[in-house]
């Protein structure tokens, strides 16, 4: 296991223990203000309907954009970000509490949401590591992604011979280009 997934699993489990007494503190503070258990249990129900149609509302919309995007041929990746926002929101909808509940919504309202996709996307495309050849380059050229830099590693020509030639000395021979 690498120092990163240490740190993650460090940040989970102290989510884990943080987030449900913060919630608990809050409902009790929410539950004194507004007078009693029942009238909080009722806002938390409100609550999660409303953010249940408009996660609903959101991603359908998502949905569609997504089509839309595909259908004239292009990558929806801000899309697909969004939708997977929407389906984290929901599911901060869906966890009883206030403050859970206050940050679905804020993942659920498209300003907000644009700007933690913002933030999203470039730290997604700071830490890409691709390895492959891409058709659309070249023939026999290929790319590296490494931490969003493109590395050009050359031209790769293969001979053609297909070995029915007896002076052939075998498997075809690659040159790289400098």
């Amino acid at each position: 296991m690498c120092s990163y997934d240490g740190r993650v699993a460090g940040l989970l489990m102290i989510l884990f223990l943080v987030v449900p007494i913060a919630e608990l503190a809050v409902i009790v503070q929410v539950s004194d203000w507004i007078g009693g258990v029942l009238p909080t249990i009722a806002l938390l129900i409100v609550v999660s309907i409303a953010g249940a149609w408009l996660v609903k509302r959101e991603g359908l919309s998502a949905f569609v954009r997504v089509q839309r995007e595909l259908e004239r041929g292009e990558m929806p990746t801000k899309t697909l970000v969004d939708g997977l926002l929407i389906l984290f929101g929901g599911a901060l909808l869906l966890t009883p509490g206030f403050l859970t509940d206050g940050l679905g919504f804020l993942l659920l309202v498209p300003p907000t949401r644009a700007a933690v996709r913002t933030i999203l996307i470039r730290r997604f495309r700071d830490r890409i590591t691709t390895y492959g050849t891409d058709a659309g380059y070249g023939f026999g050229r290929s790319r590296v992604f490494h931490y969003g830099t493109v590395v050009d590693t050359g031209t790769v020509e293969t001979d053609p011979s297909d070995g029915d030639d007896p002076d052939d000395p075998g498997p075809p021979r690659a040159r790289l280009d400098p």
